[in-house]
């Protein structure tokens, strides 16, 4: 049997502030066509729910937003896409013919059987954790085993892990440092309100309710902590509605410190 021919996924960074890949370009490209995410979820063969996701997902990513989506829920409502959005589909253009070129060159070199796949590999990774949010570390405090890590994801918005030492200097968090922060949706807890509370929790961040969806039994629930910055919590359908969480409800992320993981690249 033939071998197929050697192709890449591109991921796009841009001064290491945020990458999107193929599938999420055509997403944003639907969404420059249709004017909204509705529309362009029909056009890529997804649910809306799912291309609300991933338009949140790259609003996170990214140091300014690339969809500003207005209300109308899958329902409709126009969705623009921003400067910063067509100027990642400008880019993304160029680098695909670039790597179209290169990759041909790259093909025609291998020789006796050598197989790229392990060299590849980590490029297009995904991980289970329901938010992932860019920022750069603003300050590390060591101690004698663990190491408190502060990573600022927005003007006003920050994030405080706590992770070993070693893990701190292996992955060089220091200041001025990009990193990611992974957040397992049933890690946040949600409460009522505006005002910071008197809890364990390191992380207490102030929001707006701005999607909910309920299941039988759990309710998945985003807060945009500032503009196009997202946090979702899953809790259960009860919890969900004896605090009332409705669209445009204030309401605060409470997220312990050791339950957020950094990852860099």
């Amino acid at each position: 049997m033939t071998d197929p021919a050697l192709h890449a996924t591109i991921l796009l960074a841009k001064d290491q502030t945020g990458r999107v890949g193929a599938d999420r370009i055509a997403l944003l490209r639907a969404i420059r066509d249709g004017g909204s995410i509705t529309s362009a979820a029909k056009v890529v063969g997804l649910s809306y729910k799912a291309a609300w996701d991933a338009v949140q997902v790259m609003n996170n990513l990214f140091d300014r937003p690339l969809v500003l989506p207005a209300a109308g829920g899958k329902d409709g409502g126009a969705s623009p896409i921003t400067e910063a959005g067509v100027a990642v589909l400008d880019g993304y253009a160029v680098a695909e013919a670039e790597l179209a070129s290169a990759m041909a060159r790259i093909e025609a070199s291998v020789s006796n059987g050598l197989s790229l796949k392990p060299l590849l590999w980590g490029i297009g990774m995904k991980t289970s954790a329901r938010n992932v949010l860019r920022g750069t570390v603003s300050r590390v405090t060591p101690g004698t085993i663990d190491a408190e890590v502060t990573l600022a994801v927005a003007d006003g918005v920050e994030i405080v892990a706590t992770i070993t030492r070693g893990s701190a200097e292996d992955l060089g968090l220091v200041p001025g440092a990009t990193a990611l922060a992974l957040i397992k949706s049933s890690f946040v807890i949600l409460a009522r309100g505006d005002e910071s509370l008197r809890t364990s929790a390191r992380n207490t961040l102030a929001g707006t309710v701005i999607a909910r969806e309920d299941g039988a039994i759990s309710s998945e629930v985003t807060l945009e902590l500032t503009l196009g910055k997202t946090l979702t919590a899953t809790l259960t359908k009860e919890s969900a509605e004896a605090l009332d969480l409705q669209i445009g409800t204030r309401a605060l992320a409470l997220i312990k410190a050791s339950h957020v993981i950094l990852a860099v690249e």
